[in-house]
């Protein structure tokens, strides 16, 4: 480059005169490895191109594995990272039922209706004849004063037409007697409880009093923990359908130390089944452990406890945290679903489902199932109301456990979930040496210490223990960690670059500046081409001669033509005259004479089309 001329200042823009210049500029100071061998290699055209398609090469698989990194990246996978953490726990809430679900005096005639037509059912097709001696024998009608009468199409059956004679089922039909199908089962048992169960239900939304109930156990014979007697207060009752007077036990109790020696101990007791036993074949308690707050869905997580056992159950306790959007979806309460939760509960996945479930059910069926509360303003599904409430029913549950509603999508997971591992051990319990005193004692009767060995032992199939405590204060948390943050991205992105270029953030940097060197460069030529496309049309020129008063006179007759079109170069020759140079300026040329006249100078005007500076010829 040559100096510096007096009077040149560095401009604050420099902007290359061609793209090869600005290329071989970059190629010989940029940081990116092999990029000074294109300009090292001119001389030998093949090393030029072959590391030209090296370097090309090169790009393209690192803008290549760039794409599927930032693709894994904003798919948002997450790992789970586990920790394990150790404080006091509170005890979760214990649920309770004791299988025997009463009935409400209100449907007293239409129950026994039922028993009476489920009695001719199994005897149609087993032959088997309950024994006698109920309380009260079956009735040939319901009360006359109810509109109800009890559906005897819908019967158990075998269904050998279906090409397996071991099915049995009933047959639903829509309320127009089309679309009908079967619901079948390959075991009697089942088949005839199903078939029970919904026709008991049927008959329960007759009327919304049938919920309540009336009966009052001493189901829980005796509460401790830590050598304290449990409180009142500490339980809440309330009467499923199902399942009958259920207790949940909900005080608040910190387990300070792991083990057998600080736990819950309960003692219940069971009564005699009422009528005839289809709801439930099962001689047992119905437990369930959940968390605080939370509505026990029984006939999801519930396990039994039989009668004559003591059952100890042992907790571990585990904590999930989800990372919510866009990584995962959850929520953090029932706030920000869509989906009003109809328990009065705090919000659990599974109550967000039956909620979703039974505004479907009011909204399809325009009846609401009678085990989940209603919405505001519905009532309950009967066949009184709804003849073909069954037949909705069934499909919608069908298309709920395949997946194929919307409730899946609509109840997101909690961003913080508590779940609890239970291990159980059962013993015989009393003992065969202390069950008669123990169960004496229990029923309130006195103790009979000295036995004779010949007296028999008193019948314990309604009494059961239950302890439950901490296996061990250690608890799992389970937290969500991104696979890919912002930080890990860059620097997945950075090894990229160092494997391929072997090139830094500031080599990004470089070849963003050689964008917008090309960039700017690719303007200011397309400028200029267009520029010269307008003044390139045909212009009228001015031609003046200086005029000759001698001879002898220097530079006389010579003319001056346009800078475009320059004689002797750009003006010179011209003695006393001037030099040009590209401008775009009116030209007042003063040329010198000699000889008599007005004045010795002439006056040339001329218009050129480009700028230019005009400077005295030395």
């Amino acid at each position: 480059m040559p100096p510096l001329e007096r009077g040149h200042r560095e401009k604050l823009v420099e902007i290359h005169t061609s793209f090869g210049e600005l290329l071989t500029f970059f190629c010989k100071n940029t940081t990116i490895h092999g990029t000074i061998r294109l300009v090292c290699s001119s001389p030998n055209r093949l090393k030029k191109v072959s590391w030209g398609l090296l370097l090309l090469g090169t790009l393209g698989m690192l803008y290549w594995q760039l794409g599927l990194l930032l693709e894994q990246y904003w798919r948002y996978p997450v790992i789970m990272a586990v920790s394990i953490h150790s404080e006091r726990k509170l005890f979760p809430s214990v649920t309770l039922c004791d299988m025997n679900p009463q009935r409400p005096g209100s449907l007293h005639y239409h129950l026994e209706a039922l028993d009476a037509f489920a009695q001719e059912s199994i005897y149609s097709l087993y032959k088997f004849n309950f024994t006698e001696g109920r309380d009260t024998p079956f009735p040939n009608v319901p009360d006359p004063k109810s509109p109800f009468k009890l559906d005897r199409g819908i019967q158990l059956q075998w269904l050998k037409h279906l090409g397996n004679q071991h099915k049995v089922g009933f047959k639903l039909c829509n309320s127009t007697g089309g679309d009908c199908f079967y619901r079948t089962y390959s075991s009697g048992v089942t088949a005839a409880q199903e078939w029970y169960h919904f026709h008991y239900l049927d008959i329960l939304g007759l009327t919304p009093t049938a919920r309540e109930d009336s009966h009052h156990s001493h189901f829980v014979l005796s509460c401790r923990y830590n050598s304290e007697d449990c409180q009142a207060q500490h339980f809440r009752k309330f009467h499923h359908p199902t399942y009958g007077s259920c207790y949940t036990f909900e005080g608040v109790c910190t387990a300070q130390h792991p083990g057998i020696t600080h736990k819950i101990n309960l003692i219940l007791r069971t009564e005699p089944r009422v009528g005839l036993p289809l709801l439930s074949t099962e001689a047992d308690i119905k437990v369930m452990i959940h968390g605080h707050n939370h509505t026990p869905f029984l006939e999801h997580r519930g396990f039994s406890v039989r009668p004559g056992t003591e059952t100890t159950i042992g907790i571990r306790e585990d904590e999930v945290r989800r990372l919510g959007s866009p990584y995962s979806r959850c929520t953090d309460g029932a706030v920000s679903v869509d989906v009003p939760l109809l328990y009065n509960s705090s919000y659990t996945r599974q109550a967000c489902l039956m909620s979703c479930f039974q505004q479907l059910m009011v909204e399809s069926c325009s009846c609401g199932y009678f085990l989940h509360p209603l919405p505001a303003g519905a009532q309950y599904c009967s066949r009184a109301r709804h003849p073909a409430w069954g037949h909705c029913f069934y499909r919608l549950h069908q298309a709920l456990e395949t997946h194929r509603l919307s409730c899946d999508s609509r109840c997101p997971r909690p961003c913080r979930e508590t779940s609890y591992k239970l291990s159980t051990t059962t013993s015989r319990w009393p003992s065969a040496k202390s069950a008669d005193w123990v169960l004496d004692v229990l029923r309130g009767e006195t103790p009979s210490l000295s036995l004779s060995p010949g007296r028999s032992q008193a019948p314990r199939s309604h009494e059961a223990k239950v302890n439950i405590f901490y296996q061990e204060l250690n608890y799992h948390m389970v937290d969500e960690a991104p696979v890919y943050s912002v930080p890990q991205l860059l620097s997945a992105m950075g090894s990229l670059w160092s494997l391929w270029f072997g090139s830094s953030v500031l080599s990004v940097i470089e070849l963003l500046e050689l964008l917008l060197d090309a960039t700017a460069l690719t303007l200011l030529l397309g400028f200029r081409w267009l520029h010269g496309a307008q003044v390139s049309q045909p212009e009228t020129s001015t031609v003046s001669v200086l005029p000759c008063t001698s001879p002898a006179a220097r530079g006389c007759g010579t003319k001056i033509r346009d800078p475009g079109h320059p004689v002797g170069g750009s003006g010179e020759g011209l003695d006393g005259g001037v030099r040009l140079s590209s401008s775009t300026h009116t030209l007042t040329s003063l040329a010198r004479t000699s000889g008599p006249g007005p004045s010795p100078w002439g006056v040339v005007h001329r218009s050129v089309p480009r700028p230019f500076n005009i400077k005295e010829a030395a």
